[in-house]
């Protein structure tokens, strides 16, 4: 074991503040890690303030993050896929059963004993597993991941949360090219559905409640932009979309999007409003429509994902903001004030 730095929150009304936390030495299977960029994701901001408490409640003290990128330092006697040296990266989980149906189908994320990056119980130490607001990690080889050479590390670190929270949806409903794609909303999430949307080769319709945000969805990839709240804008692709992606956390009316959809078409929430959601039934019936949900993805997809982003040098529009600055980032993420998300330089750690 040895001690490591790291930001943690000491309560749900804590600022995130400097602290040591322990790390297991590696074991024959594991792979240690100099972290070099965490992403910020609103759900950090949702569990150091324990605002899922009736699901997830938070124990503190918390270490939030579960955007990793970094350099291995040191590996394991068992481990084959990487060497001290080799870019690596650890997504929201960092354990699980191995032997469930849904793990050995490649689902991991769906695993009921899933050990997630930070506020889990872990096996190995006791207590809570810590994220990625730290210099280093210790992390099973089967739950780490390569990270493509030509990316930019900064860019690349969310990628393990909100590219394949968006990549992965879009694999499962088959778009590329010939579909019709609408992404409804464009922030953290949204603009990475964007970019995935238009590299497999999909039409892409962003819908946001910004005029100011058209200039972006273009530059983005977007083919086509409608102001969600102009009623003729939204009448004129009624009926004219194979998918949706909803990317929009706050409350919002399902049903207009629903009758967008084309016959067997399908809209799925990767938001988590705090309010339901209600729809209206004759939407899904008269289409043959469907309504789904989806979070992460494998392990096995995150990879895919990772090397897809590779070949088409695909990573996410940052901010990089060193640690000292992450109470400041929470406040700007919850006022949408970051084009499209935050990645701490974590080598301002050891300042």
């Amino acid at each position: 074991m040895y001690n490591a730095k790291a930001y943690s929150a000491a309560g749900a009304r804590s600022l995130l503040a400097a602290t040591q936390i322990n790390r297991r030495d590696p074991a024959e299977h594991d792979v240690q890690i100099e972290i070099l960029f965490c992403g910020i994701c609103h759900s950090d901001v949702h569990a150091v303030r324990d605002e899922w408490n009736s699901m997830m409640p938070t124990t503190y003290p918390i270490v939030p993050g579960h955007e990793i990128v970094g350099r291995v330092t040191k590996v394991g006697s068992a481990v084959k896929k990487f060497k001290p040296g080799d870019f690596a990266a650890v997504g929201c989980m960092v354990d699980s059963d191995l032997h469930c149906p849904h793990c050995k189908a490649g689902h991991e994320q769906f695993c009921a004993n899933m050990t997630l990056t930070f506020n889990s119980p872990d096996k190995h130490l006791g207590g809570m597993t810590y994220g990625g607001y730290s210099e280093s990690i210790v992390v099973d080889e089967r739950f780490v991941l390569r990270v493509p050479p030509n990316l930019d590390l900064a860019g690349a670190a969310p990628l393990l949360c909100a590219g394949i929270t968006t990549y992965s949806p879009m694999r499962h409903w088959n778009v590329g090219k010939g579909k019709r794609v609408g992404v409804v909303g464009l922030g953290g999430l949204g603009h990475m559905a964007v970019k995935f949307a238009r590299a497999f080769g999909a039409h892409v319709v962003v819908f946001t409640t910004s005029p100011g945000k058209k200039e972006d969805a273009i530059r983005l990839g977007a083919h086509e932009v409608v102001i969600s709240r102009n009623a003729e804008e939204m009448k004129k692709h009624s009926g004219s979309l194979d998918f949706i992606l909803d990317a929009v956390s706050a409350h919002h009316d399902i049903n207009a999007y629903l009758d967008l959809l084309r016959l067997d078409g399908n809209i799925t929430l990767v938001g988590a409003p705090e309010k339901p959601l209600s729809f209206s039934a004759f939407s899904l019936l008269m289409g043959r429509r469907s309504l789904s949900g989806s979070i992460i993805g494998g392990i096995a997809e995150t990879q895919e994902m990772l090397d897809f982003c590779g070949a088409h040098n695909i990573t996410a529009d940052v901010e990089v903001i060193p640690i000292q600055k992450v109470n400041e980032a929470y406040e700007r993420l919850l006022k949408s004030d970051v084009k499209y998300r935050f990645s701490i330089d974590m080598a301002s750690l050891k300042a």
